[in-house]
């Protein structure tokens, strides 16, 4: 908490309605964000109950920086993944870290099962469960209006309030519903949608109208116009404003490590036409930033949509990045523009995590080519290229329709555990693969990830940089970037500003507003976050020796070369050290 020696953490039993707020001083240790919600996480799990049980914990936090300082404007969700069965971890900007502080808290821990459908209004002064059975079962955009409708009383500013909503695949209990904040963000990846639906929780309000005071005024300013500068008036952003990350579509298809076609291949023909720079030709309508940010990075892209026969059609607004049009496109052998937004529009309405939501797809696809399944199974043609059949796949599988679209919606790992073709099954440790076959990197770097994603320690960007295969190398590479994200993602840092964020900087912004902290400090913060993320995950029964990579992996070449099956699995054995030896220290 800004000015205080202390985290204020807000607890909310959603079954009893208990409301109870708590000033923890011994979580300042772990500075903020992921640090605290990891404790938090480990304090109240329930190891022996399933990922949705009512008792278990759902945790947010914000950064130790958030909303004070340029592009800290992330909030962190912490649970168990409904989808892994271990740690789940997402981050997702727009308001809400905005709006947690300004209301006043560091953290919020619910618990419980709403006794009916309800959601979570919480302001600077008063924590209500607001009743949601009229919105329950529409779409994310509608849950939003209604809920601003609702909230917005006596002329309040909409600013300062954020919205969390999920869709109906978080109600039906997908477990890779993801949660859509303020529109146009999430908490995407790993299933925080269906712990949302297991406690009978639509959405969460959060509005706050505190005026917070900074102590030492010219220390901070001086601190917060270096960091603003370097955002806007120099090129370590400027990708981030101009194409977007969409910018990656065209360097990633020429250097073979763009998967396609559920990864049969590592490039797409069809490349140039769905590449950033075809999207902001022909698409592109408006940039935007999280609260608290200045560069724009948010992209929004408008197709127009027949409603009705006789010329009737109504021009639909979708953001759109690289993860989007890799998953839901190229992964998917979609050929346009328009094709990606609707099949976007669709995933964003029913509130699904788009990578998942196109590997399992993906899979899909190729087991119905195979005989696995038959179209008594997918109840429509599921083919490469048509997004027709995909669009209508995803409403089944939002649904829960029949069988096979349930045993979908516990992720690519478990469909093809009950009906086959888990060699072509594109996950790592249950968790749909991302959008890069770059090398080893980029596939034991998501295998040994605390949460199986490349955000957790960028191997994907190690391979690009490394000048020569060297996998000890490599392997400490990881390691010592999975401990750094920790730390970082404790501020909480965009990670497209890590340039901008270097090690003196984070500590002129911390000290600049009451922190006292060395380099030294920033290190063992980031190895003490990593070790109880690798306890929980020790706690929920998680064996890292015994993942089981897809064979594809080894038969698609990656922009590496071909990758060979036993150098993966030595690199993920000697990593496995690494953390064991983790675990045993003393910090």
């Amino acid at each position: 908490m800004l000015n205080e020696k202390y985290i204020k953490v807000l607890y909310v039993d959603l079954e009893t309605e208990k409301i109870s707020i708590e000033q923890r001083e011994d979580l300042m240790q772990y500075l903020g964000g992921v640090g605290i919600a990891s404790k938090l996480l480990q304090e109240n799990i329930k190891p022996d109950l399933e990922p949705t049980a009512p008792q278990q914990p759902i945790v947010f936090a914000i950064g130790a920086g958030a909303y004070i300082f340029p592009v800290l404007t992330k909030a962190v969700a912490m649970f168990i993944s409904p989808l892994t069965g271990e740690l789940g971890e997402s981050y997702a900007g727009g308001r809400m870290a905005m709006s947690m502080l300004m209301a006043g808290y560091d953290a919020l821990v619910i618990t419980g099962k709403a006794k009916k459908h309800s959601y979570l209004a919480i302001s600077t002064n008063n924590v209500c469960v607001r009743d949601a059975r009229a919105i329950w079962g529409l779409p994310v955009g509608d849950v939003g209006q209604s809920i601003r409708d609702r909230e917005h009383e006596g002329g309040v500013a909409l600013g300062k309030r954020s919205i969390i909503r999920i869709g109906p695949a978080g109600e039906n209990g997908v477990a890779f519903a993801g949660v859509c904040v303020d529109t146009y963000r999430h908490f995407g990846r790993m299933g925080l949608g269906a712990c949302f639906g297991s406690k009978n929780l639509k959405a969460i309000s959060i509005y706050g109208n505190r005026s917070i005071p900074v102590l030492n005024q010219k220390q901070y300013f001086k601190v917060y116009r270096d960091i603003y500068r370097k955002c806007t008036d120099t090129d370590s952003m400027a990708k981030y404003h101009d194409t977007g990350t969409s910018i990656n579509i065209l360097p990633l298809n020429k250097a073979g490590g763009l998967p396609t076609l559920n990864m049969r291949a590592n490039t797409f023909e069809h490349a140039e036409d769905v590449s950033g720079e075809a999207f902001a030709e022909k698409n592109l309508v408006r940039k935007m930033s999280c609260t608290g940010c200045p560069v724009g990075c948010i992209h929004i892209g408008m197709y127009r949509r027949e409603f009705d026969k006789g010329h009737e059609y109504e021009a639909i607004n979708v953001s759109y990045d690289y993860e989007l049009i890799y998953a839901l496109g190229t992964f998917l052998g979609i050929k346009t523009t328009d094709e990606i937004l609707a099949i976007i529009e669709e995933v964003e309405e029913y509130g699904l995590d788009a990578m998942s939501t196109g590997v399992c797809l993906g899979w899909a696809t190729e087991a119905l080519e195979h005989g696995y399944i038959t179209i008594d199974d997918t109840l429509t043609e599921l083919k490469f290229g048509d997004s027709l059949g995909y669009i209508k796949a995803i409403e089944y599988l939002s649904t829960g329709v029949n069988k096979f679209y349930r045993a979908l919606g516990k992720g690519s790992r478990h469909a093809s555990t009950k009906y086959g073709g888990e060699n072509f099954a594109m996950q790592i440790a249950g968790n749909e693969m991302p959008g890069y076959h770059t090398g080893y990197g980029s596939l034991v770097g998501a295998a040994v990830g605390a949460r199986h994603s490349h955000l957790c320690n960028g191997g994907y960007g190690i391979d690009q940089t490394m000048k020569e295969f060297n996998e000890d190398l490599l392997v400490e590479k990881i390691f010592t970037e999975e401990c750094e994200r920790c730390m970082t993602n404790s501020l909480i840092m965009c990670l497209f500003a890590r340039k901008i964020y270097d090690r003196q900087t984070i500590l002129d912004a911390l000290n600049s507003i009451g922190w006292e902290l060395t380099n030294d400090d920033l290190t063992t913060i980031g190895k003490k976050i990593y070790q109880i993320k690798l306890q929980i995950k020790n706690t929920l029964g998680f064996q890292q020796k015994s993942v089981k990579l897809p064979k594809r992996f080894f038969e698609t070449p990656s922009a590496s070369g071909k990758l060979d099956e036993e150098t993966a699995y030595r690199m993920i054995k000697n990593y496995t050290k690494k953390t064991d030896s983790l675990l045993q220290e003393t910090l």
